[in-house]
């Protein structure tokens, strides 16, 4: 029987998915507190390394820290992976990670160098997203469950994987459209909930209303098919429940808090705390796409991520 306890490999690429989860919950704070140019300078800050952490200055060079941290951690990931994984894929994998967080800090630099531009601040933000997916990702794939499944397969042409990925594609651009929102500071561009000026459809006057008002819609997108994927992993898919379970509970928090945010007039908080739970959701769905991918090919000669699946 094989050796199904966890490697070191796998727990450290753990750690390095929920540090840059709580990443993610730091960059938000910088932009829930707008605190973005409270350091002007980069790399450095206000020429130092370590300025005193009073005011904003403390969530965006404490998000600084943060992210040299996680660009450590995922620099000895990947020459980890490179050097131990016989998995072609899996080290493709730690040297995308790599790329993404050297770019993720680029832009983070040229955020603050032009005060801000809309179009890189929503890119570092998803870029950010993407991140925390491979991270997810590779936490998956090194661990000890990834390998045949104990439960039945699921029939190739099974729907769970397609309509996860979908979940996950609509997922992915319901957060663009929430950096959006967050970006060009539509956050309260509709002021009331769960109306919007008192309307199913709200004057769409300004395009801060437009954004804001797709971004509710994309949220009725998502929900419609989390409801879907759920049922059909309940039908069809029991080694997948657990995570089915988490998902829908995470779709009904962040539902809860995007009302909170509205009724607050996007206290910190709840604002905060509905970008790393959307986050969350995104995670949840890739490793349910991932796993269901490999339930499904269970009984397949194909390949996953490297490795031939046994009969």
């Amino acid at each position: 029987m094989a050796d199904r306890s966890p490697t070191p490999l796998h727990r450290f690429a753990t750690v390095t998915a929920a540090a840059t989860w709580v990443l993610l919950f730091l960059g938000g704070l910088v932009t829930s507190t707008g605190s973005g140019l409270a350091v002007p300078d980069w790399p450095l800050s206000f020429g130092q390394v370590f300025p005193a952490m009073v005011g904003g200055v403390l969530y965006e060079h404490g998000h600084r820290l943060a992210a040299s941290a996680v660009g450590l951690l995922t620099l000895v990931l990947a020459i980890w992976v490179v050097v131990a994984e016989s998995r072609p894929a899996v080290r493709a994998l730690g040297i995308a990670m790599l790329v993404a967080v050297l770019l993720q800090g680029i832009l983070g630099g040229v955020t603050v160098l032009y005060k801000l531009p809309l179009a890189v601040s929503v890119t570092h933000a998803c870029l950010a997203q993407v991140f925390f997916c491979l991270a997810v990702s590779m936490a998956i794939v090194t661990g000890p469950g990834w390998g045949p499944p104990r439960s039945p397969a699921l029939s190739l042409g099974s729907p769970v994987a397609a309509l996860a990925a979908a979940t996950t594609t609509a997922v992915f651009c319901q957060l663009v459209l929430g950096a959006l929102t967050r970006h060009m500071g539509a956050g309260l561009a509709i002021p009331d909930f769960p109306l919007a000026f008192g309307r199913l459809v709200p004057p769409l006057e300004t395009t801060g209303i437009a954004v804001h008002f797709a971004h509710r819609c994309g949220a009725l997108v998502v929900t419609g098919l989390v409801a879907a994927l759920v049922a059909t992993v309940v039908r069809t898919a029991p080694a997948l429940r657990p995570l089915a379970v988490l998902l829908a509970a995470l779709v009904a928090t962040q539902i809860t808090l995007a009302a909170i945010v509205i009724w607050t007039h996007r206290a910190v908080t709840p604002t905060t705390l509905h970008l790393v739970v959307g986050a969350a959701i995104l995670g949840t769905c890739v490793a349910i796409t991932l796993r269901a991918a490999r339930i499904a090919r269970a009984g397949s000669p194909a390949v996953a991520l490297g490795h031939p699946v046994p009969a």
